[in-house]
């Protein structure tokens, strides 16, 4: 009775500390944010935002954009996600696990660099400046197809396919094959089992698909900046960014809040359509692989088609920007190379003197600010995502057990520009006796770590699950304290999971640029925002060639933590 009271007791503590320090990290920020808004000084800012005669450019016509670009990649996705996820997991089709892999290549390579690449073939003349590849082809580009909703809907919808297709290839490997089995038998062709059979019983994984994606598309910050921006076709989250940058701060954070409420409300309506149906079930205890579709004459243009999707999600945009990053200019792309946007000191006749990013100060200085900030938040993010985990895990009855579960997840609905001007609001400003932390490392580490802790608790949650819970029952009887047998029975056996979890939260720290356009000062620069900042300027080679470097370090960072994961991959087998 005393191991339960003291076992008890140290739950208790350890629930109170971890709900204390997501409370801190997660609750206030938000909660700051609206305090802020309803201050004398501030609260006109809701009316002019939600009803004032400013409130069409300032709020409705960026709603309707940014609906638009939420729904049109929602759809997009599903449709692209689910075609490549049908072709790999349940047809003959020749190559799939070559396509199952670069399948989900896309959401490797950041959407600023995915926009970048557009820009760099298509852009026209309309705004001024280097005109793309395309136009320098000698051929016209129509505006449409260079600037505005058409190519932030296209970038965003190649972004954001692998994630839907991750989501339903894992759905199509569990359909139950008895039940595809007997439609086969009863002579039901392929479109009939798809529709009558696969379709229906997948709709949880299509939903939480397009759900996904639709938060991901109208939170994203830099495709409509970069492509939409320059013909004042505003969203949510760009009007937001300007209102802040313009110091406007009180109509920014009012933009946030709604963005916020946009977000979760759709993620809430796709999670109630699932709720409304409960006969989801694909995995019986009886059952094997059905017998793949035989595509037969149409296999190979149905493998033509996922070819192209996946070279213009994947291969090109690496090319483009690689090619970019050497060629005089976007007109020509693939002539008349130099190093110089690498390798070249400053010159007079180049980019205003610009040097290349050997010699560059700034790149230099984002370069070590940014490896520094992935670094420390993949360290701090795995540590508190590892703690909450295991509160839950091992403590697992109470209301605190699920506050923790519900407040670490939380971030997921927030926008990641809407969470960073939270923490302006929360920290830019002094809380008594602690100073402004705006401009400073720890913003940009603190406000990460928080924004990242869905992530971390995800892999802490797989890391606890490794290890078995009589390990620690056993050190406990010893007198092991808690810190003695995380440190000596946990995090041993799970350092495999841990790292690899680390470098994930490395990698979505490194590649974003929706949390720290806000947060970035030039005394703290990371390399995102200067790729965003070189582009805006008209310097786009060296835009570019940062991009690359990001890609390669998400790239590289992403294999390493997969081969550490080795998790397996149903759709990828035989």
């Amino acid at each position: 009775m005393t191991g339960r009271r003291v076992l008890f007791r140290q739950g208790t503590v350890l629930k109170t500390i971890v709900l204390a320090l997501l409370v801190v990290l997660i609750v206030l920020p938000l909660i700051r944010t609206v305090l802020v808004t309803l201050q004398p000084d501030a609260i006109d800012a809701w009316s002019d935002v939600l009803v004032g005669r400013l409130s069409h450019n300032l709020f409705y016509r960026p709603l309707v954009n940014t609906l638009i670009l939420g729904v049109g990649v929602s759809v997009g996705c599903v449709l692209i996600g689910g075609y490549l996820a049908w072709l790999v997991v349940m047809t003959n089709m020749p190559l799939r696990r070559t396509i199952g892999v670069m399948a989900t290549l896309p959401f490797m390579i950041p959407s600023f660099a995915t926009a970048l690449a557009w820009g760099t073939l298509f852009r026209n003349d309309r705004v001024g400046g280097q005109v793309g590849f395309i136009q320098g082809l000698g051929v016209d580009v129509p505006d449409v197809l260079a600037w505005g909703m058409l190519p932030s809907l296209i970038v965003l919808t190649l972004h954001y396919s692998s994630l839907a297709f991750t989501v339903i290839a894992a759905a199509l490997a569990t359909v139950n094959s008895d039940l595809v089995e007997a439609a086969q038998l009863t002579g039901a062709k392929g479109v009939r089992v798809v529709l009558g059979i696969i379709l229906p019983v997948t709709t949880p994984a299509l939903v939480s698909a397009a759900s996904l994606c639709f938060a991901g598309a109208v939170s994203n910050f830099a495709a409509p900046a970069l492509l939409g921006l320059p013909v004042r076709m505003q969203t949510l989250s760009t009007r937001l960014f300007g209102m802040i940058e313009v110091g406007q701060t009180a109509r920014g954070y009012v933009i946030g809040i709604m963005l916020v409420l946009v977000s979760a409300l759709f993620l809430w309506l796709g999670n109630r359509v699932i709720s409304g149906r409960r006969s989801y079930a694909t995995i019986t205890g009886k059952g094997g692989r059905a017998k793949r579709f035989d595509l037969r004459g149409a296999k190979w243009p149905l493998f033509g088609i996922a070819a192209v999707i996946l070279l213009v999600a994947t291969v090109v945009p690496i090319v483009v920007l690689v090619a970019s990053s050497l060629a005089p200019s976007s007109a020509q792309l693939f002539g008349n190379w130099t190093s110089h946007y690498w390798l070249g000191q400053s010159s007079p006749s180049i980019a205003q003197g610009t040097p290349g990013i050997a010699y560059n100060p700034d790149i230099v200085r984002a370069l070590i600010v940014t490896l520094g900030l992935g670094c420390a938040v993949a360290v701090a993010g795995m540590a508190v995502g590892l703690l909450s985990a295991y509160t839950v895990a091992r403590h697992r009855t109470g209301w605190a057990s699920a506050t923790i579960t519900q407040i670490s997840f939380l971030p997921l609905l927030v926008p990641g520009i809407a969470f960073g001007a939270a923490y302006i609001a929360y920290l830019g400003a002094p809380i008594g006796p602690l100073p402004a932390l705006y401009g400073t490392f720890a913003l940009l580490v603190i406000a990460a770590t928080a924004y990242l802790l869905p992530f971390a608790v995800q892999t802490g949650r797989a890391v606890i699950q490794q290890v078995s819970g009589e390990l620690e029952e056993s050190a406990r009887l010893t007198g092991a304290s808690f810190l003695r047998r995380l440190a000596e029975i946990t995090v041993p056996l799970a350092i495999r999971g841990l790292v690899a979890g680390g470098l994930l939260v490395f990698v979505k720290i490194v590649r974003d640029l929706s949390l720290v356009v806000l947060l970035f000062t030039p005394t703290m620069p990371v390399l995102s925002v200067l790729a965003y900042r070189y582009a805006s300027e008209g310097f786009t080679q060296f835009a570019n060639a940062v991009a690359v470097v990001i890609l390669a370090l998400s790239i590289a960072m992403t294999l390493i933590a997969q081969r550490l994961q080795a998790k397996s991959q149903p759709w990828l087998k035989n």
